[in-house]
């Protein structure tokens, strides 16, 4: 008997059909909420539900693209990858197309581009390589600090645009990593002490005009009711009114009256609540838990350190983006524009999660087992 390595070329159907349910679940309530703006789709290439519907298209060949593409090519790309989205950044800095106060995107055949999306993606693939051939080196300070100044870099040019729901994110996918890459705790104390004592004066120093009026309006949204504190309170009244089962799809008085603004990107989620109530909210989640889960899963199985490391990269910034989303539209949080990932309206946002999602796929279905032939 001979044993030899062969791949085992699975596919993770649960993560695949939690993806893409989420997308649909988000077309549908991008749909309801642009209803009394555009109306029905039809023909119209400019309806945000047939771009979003494209988008997806892209973004599921994309997802399928990628799961065929062995991960283990990217270790290697790691370096230029990064670089790539980092100047990507830079370019956004210069000729960027400003909008709510901040230069996020880049036009691009008559698409918005955001690179802070991309850069997500490159941030994690660049940090799970430089992790994996560190091997048991995190625990040292240089590995430790050099890896937290993999994640900083972008982060710092996202601070720049202005975009700080998005430059949090960084950070966030850099701790899930290095806790799985095994850094020593001690570390990591001492960077979550320096972050406890700095960020308070930082963020009332560096933050825009408009950044401290939304802290402000996050204390207390009733010292504005109809001009900063109106997206706020108009989102608890819409979650509120919801109860279990909304008010019917399209039926949300406050999406459908336009009192909600921003409905189909920051407060899509309480377009869900208010139309589809509590219960429409769990299936929202249990979505979610589904799909993270899956990519733990992914994770436990890979063959190596890069394998292990890249989903659960992934699985962070998910995490993190849901949990801030929704956060804003039930002001746990001071308002961001970070989208609801995979329902939230935006190509950008939409293409790379999908195609992460396939890095993921392709973990599973290159890995490898001893099997007796």
């Amino acid at each position: 008997m001979n044993l030899r390595n062969t791949p085992t070329r699975e596919f993770a159907l649960p993560l695949a059909v939690a993806a893409a349910a989420l997308v649909a679940y988000g077309a549908l309530l991008i749909y309801s909420g642009s209803l009394n703006t555009y109306g029905s789709p039809g023909q119209a290439l400019s309806h945000p539900v047939t771009r979003q519907v494209l988008f997806a298209a892209v973004g599921l060949a994309g997802m399928l693209l990628m799961a065929r593409v062995d991960y283990r090519l990217l270790g290697p790309l790691s370096v230029t990858l990064y670089i790539v989205s980092v100047a990507l950044l830079l370019l956004v800095l210069a000729i960027g197309a400003s909008e709510y106060g901040s230069r996020r995107w880049i036009p691009i055949a008559g698409t918005q581009v955001q690179p802070s999306e991309i850069a997500k993606v490159t941030t994690v693939i660049m940090l799970a390589k430089y992790l994996s051939d560190a091997g048991e080196r995190v625990r040292t300070a240089r590995v430790f600090l050099t890896s937290l100044g993999i994640a900083l870099l972008p982060a710092v040019l996202v601070v720049v645009e202005p975009d700080l729901g998005s430059a949090a994110v960084y950070p966030m996918l850099w701790i899930g990593m290095v806790v799985l890459a095994g850094a020593r705790t001690l570390h990591l104390a001492a960077v979550a002490g320096a972050v406890l004592a700095v960020t308070p004066l930082a963020l009332w120093q560096l933050a825009h005009g408009y950044q401290r009026e939304r802290l402000d309006i996050w204390r207390d949204p009733h010292k504005d009711p109809t001009g900063a504190g109106f997206n706020v309170l108009q989102a608890e009244i819409s979650i509120g009114s919801g109860r279990m089962f909304g008010k019917g799809f399209t039926h949300g008085t406050q999406t459908q009256l336009d009192y909600l603004r921003t409905q189909t990107t920051d407060y899509i989620f309480s377009v869900g609540a208010e139309e589809l109530g509590f219960a429409g909210a769990m299936v929202l989640f249990g979505l979610y838990v589904v799909l993270l889960l899956r990519c733990l899963r992914v994770s436990s199985l890979a063959d190596d350190p890069f394998g292990r490391l890249l989903p659960v990269g992934i699985m962070t910034f998910i995490l993190f983006q849901v949990f801030v989303n929704i956060g804003v539209n039930i002001r746990l949080v001071p308002v961001t524009g970070v989208p609801l990932p995979l329902v939230s309206q935006g190509g950008s946002s939409l293409v790379t999660i999908l195609g992460a999602l396939g890095i993921v796929q392709s973990i599973l279905g290159h890995r490898r087992k001893r099997r007796r032939i």
